[in-house]
């Protein structure tokens, strides 16, 4: 009787979860073609944000108490319009720890993001970039491990499956890379994406991961960050495309992801979906540690859709990402599609240097333009937080300014 109780209890559960998937994805406006594959209704950034949406709002739900604890002394750092002077602004990077102020502080700004910020996996740098003028936060930067397949970068570089796994130690991943109102409507995130290519990353990476043993290979890696890849989420980058400064191209186009992924099934149906697998003694319910694979939830998830007798194609939500690549070195390429050859860095500038160069190219002629950032305060910031704006909006309106000796500028975590 135990046993037909347990059989009755997961075929229970199974119709109970395929009905919230069904709601869920008809809720973001999904529907399904006549050969039984999704689409979406219509495109541009809007759809994106949309599909986003209750991702975003769950990420928010889950930070509300930080948020109210941190908002009033994390809202000093954002700057109005008129904190910036154009001819003034001076970018210094600054590494974060865990479990710092720094690292309240980078958590915060990227809740701004309207599309959830990940948390990244295995190696991991992050930056705050500050503007020194004034000591005020102008965007983020933070880079980890690179998922294990990826076509176009691959095609790109002339990879075989044998070189990639050799050789992916020497890339990241750009997953956080923007900047922070006023500055992003100064055309600051071309300055943020070009410090990808600057020493300061390169010697930080070199410091943290040059002597390294393999989690997964168990073998020493000599590793030296030769490229970082990113993507737009928006599909098409105005940001990023473009990117050169003097002769030097600082972010290549390579192509775009094929619209798979995993980003449409929510948090809470993601937990359902693992219980499930639990229930039916599958190995990817917990088989989540880092050497076990890079992208286990999306393995996760198909495994679980597949048990629940769904085609893999629900995981085709069909939002393409242009992806990017950003070559630290001037043979680059030639030394991960071969292995051989010393990094020829000549051409890498300072984080300084490039914010100059950058400045010049882009940001002064901006501000010239378009001066409209001069209108944006920072309490403005609030109604990036979406329904939680009200958590926000409780604190003080005036909210005391701490100088750029707190703890802040130009320090090294």
């Amino acid at each position: 009787m135990q046993e037909k109780d347990n059989v009755v209890s997961i075929a229970s559960r199974e119709a109970n979860i395929k009905r919230k998937l069904r709601s869920h994805l008809r809720e973001l406006g999904f529907t399904k073609s006549d050969d039984g594959i999704l689409q979406i209704t219509g495109n541009g950034k809007e759809v994106v944000r949309s599909l986003h949406r209750v991702q975003r709002e769950e990420k928010l739900n889950k930070n509300q108490e930080f948020m109210r604890a941190k908002s009033e002394k994390l809202l000093s750092y954002f700057a109005s319009g008129s904190d910036v002077d154009p001819t003034r602004i001076s970018p210094v990077l600054e590494r974060v720890s865990a479990g710092t102020f720094q690292g309240d502080l980078f958590r915060f700004a990227s809740m701004t993001w309207s599309v959830p910020v990940s948390n990244g996996f295995g190696r991991r740098l992050r930056y705050l970039v500050w503007d020194e003028s004034n000591g005020k936060l102008m965007g983020l930067i933070a880079i980890g491990d690179p998922v294990f397949n990826l076509g176009v970068r691959d095609k790109f570089i002339g990879w075989t499956g044998k070189d990639r796994s050799a050789r992916l130690v020497n890339l990241m991943d750009a997953y956080v890379l923007g900047a922070l109102p006023p500055y992003n409507m100064l055309l600051g995130g071309k300055l943020i994406a070009c410090l990808l290519r600057s020493r300061d990353i390169y010697d930080d990476f070199f410091s943290r991961y040059g002597d390294t043993t393999g989690i997964i290979s168990n073998k020493e890696k000599k590793a030296r960050l030769l490229a970082i890849t990113t993507s737009s989420s928006m599909g098409r980058s105005s940001v990023y495309n473009r990117l050169r400064l003097g002769s030097v191209q600082y972010l290549r186009s390579i192509g775009y992801t094929g619209g798979w992924g995993h980003f449409h099934i929510p948090d809470q149906l993601f937990v359902e979906l693992r219980d499930y697998l639990r229930d039916i003694d599958h190995t990817y319910a917990d088989q989540h540690q880092f050497g076990q694979g890079p992208n286990w939830r999306l393995r996760t998830t198909r495994a679980a859709l597949s048990a629940l007798g769904f085609k893999e194609d629900l995981l085709r939500h069909g939002i393409q990402r242009e992806v990017f690549i950003c070559e630290l070195a001037s043979n680059t390429v030639k030394i991960l599609n071969t292995g051989k050859g010393r990094p020829d860095l000549t051409r890498l500038l300072s984080a300084k240097e490039v914010s100059e160069l950058a400045l010049e190219r882009w940001i002064l002629p901006r501000a010239i333009r378009m001066p409209a950032y001069q209108n944006w305060t920072s309490s403005d910031l609030v109604n990036l937080f979406g329904k939680k704006t009200r958590i926000l909006s409780s604190q003080p309106s005036q909210i005391e300014s701490f100088p750029p000796e707190d703890n802040l500028i130009g320090k090294s975590s």
